[in-house]
C-alpha cells in the first residue's frame, strides 16, 4: 500500500487521538468546524484502500484500517523507546 501524505494525516490523527485518551479509535471527524478538515484526496485514497468508510461528516475505521493504525502506533513507540 502506498500512501500520500494527506491519506495518512488523517491516520496519523486517529492515532494521536487513541495515544492522548488511552482507547481505540474507531472514527474520527472529518471537519472540526474550527478549521480543522481533513483532506478530500486523502479520504478517497483510505476509502479506495478500504481502510476508511465515510458516514456524514466522520470516517469510520474499518477493520482493514485498524490493522494499519496499530501498525502506525507500535512505530511511533519503536520509535521513541517503548
Amino acid at each position: 500500500m502506498n500512501l500520500s501524505d494527506d491519506a495518512r494525516s488523517i491516520l496519523v490523527f486517529a492515532a494521536y487521538h487513541e495515544l492522548t485518551s488511552g482507547e481505540p479509535v474507531k472514527e474520527v471527524v472529518l471537519d472540526d468546524g474550527a478549521g480543522h478538515k481533513a483532506s478530500g484526496k486523502g479520504q478517497e485514497e483510505l476509502i479506495e484502500a478500504g481502510l476508511i468508510r465515510i458516514n456524514s461528516d466522520r470516517a469510520h475505521i474499518t477493520e482493514d484500517g485498524e490493522q494499519v493504525l496499530v501498525e502506525i502506533l507500535n512505530a511511533i513507540r519503536q520509535a521513541t523507546g517503548d
